[in-house]
């Protein structure tokens, strides 16, 4: 997918006042944006649904269905959330995935009704008649993006909608102390194709310093800063104005390093006191999306946006109810 290099701005959402205890309240900073910049056309249209829904949201009778045909083994496996499709190569290859209590071999099929096991695990398999959900969570300080921590800190994967017979893949991920923007998809193929370089999608940020830069500093990170484990830059920055020591800067970038946008303004000795992720490739954070929260693309988005990366949406028809 190109990207837009149209700019987007960006209203800091206000606080949820309804937040659970236990998470950090008060109001959303406002975060400064840029004068003069116009409306994106571009951001995504979402529907909103409940941070915590009282029934299972993995069954949703909107979606609209085909019937299902066999697909390769690998496919299935990345389509049902497990992980990419050269991960399932790999698990296929070395033998941990079993079909009908048979090891699997590479380009096997699988139909409906067959019992597929992965590390003698049972897959509910998502064919592809049915498509993807994908969601828009508005990552607040102080989760991880991880499902297994050690230090048993606050996890993301506790606040999506609760799933049946599949699990959210976090597309990317956003540092313990940073907030913002963040997207799961129930498709890990889906998933890999969002954070494939190739694709070169942009992630912007709204940053928050501790002084301001001169314009040396500013023209060093664009023109590129050397970090430990290679060159960094910036494919935009400007500006967002703020009063006293504090100082905001909108950046973007096109790639997705561990702590990068906060290496690089360490790197010309400045220190970032406040981050968030206000747009990733096409979507923008909503402005009316509260922290802890999440909206869900609708079906024609979704299909649009598998289109996009060169996937294939099925065929729909309605489901059929029976009479009561």
């Amino acid at each position: 997918m190109p990207n837009n290099q149209k700019k987007t701005p960006f209203r800091s959402p206000q606080a949820d006042s309804r937040r659970t205890t236990g998470r950090r309240g008060g109001p959303a900073e406002r975060v400064p944006a840029p004068a003069g910049r116009p409306t994106p056309e571009d951001a995504a249209p979402a529907v909103e649904r409940p941070r915590r829904p009282p029934t299972d949201l993995g069954k949703r009778e909107r979606h609209m269905v085909a019937p299902a045909k066999p697909e390769r083994l690998q496919k299935l496996l990345a389509q049902s959330g497990i992980g990419s499709r050269r991960e399932m190569e790999t698990l296929i290859g070395e033998g941990r995935v079993t079909v009908n209590g048979e090891t699997a071999t590479l380009g096997q099929s699988a139909s409906p009704g067959d019992r597929v096991k992965v590390n003698g695990r049972l897959v509910n398999l998502k064919f592809s008649n049915r498509l993807p959900r994908v969601i828009l969570y508005h990552k607040p300080e102080g989760e991880i993006v991880s499902r297994d921590d050690p230090d048993r800190r606050p996890s993301v994967f506790t606040s999506l909608p609760r799933l049946s017979g599949a699990r959210w893949v976090a597309v990317g991920r956003l540092d313990f102390n940073t907030s913002g923007l963040l997207l799961f998809t129930t498709s890990g193929e889906l998933a890999n194709r969002l954070m494939h370089p190739r694709y070169q999608l942009v992630r912007e940020y709204a940053v928050r310093v501790l002084g301001d830069l001169g314009v040396e500093a500013q023209k060093r990170l664009l023109d590129g800063v050397e970090l430990e484990d290679g060159l960094a830059q910036f494919s935009s920055f400007q500006d967002a104005g703020g009063d006293g020591a504090n100082h905001w800067y909108r950046v973007s970038l096109f790639e997705g390093r561990n702590r990068e946008v906060r290496r690089m303004f360490e790197a010309v000795g400045v220190t970032v006191s406040r981050l968030m992720r206000v747009r990733y490739g096409p979507f923008v954070l909503p402005p009316n999306l509260k922290r802890g929260q999440v909206q869900e693309l609708d079906d024609a988005v979704v299909a649009k946006l598998m289109a996009e990366f060169g996937l294939e949406a099925p065929e729909r028809t309605p489901v059929k109810r029976r009479p009561r």
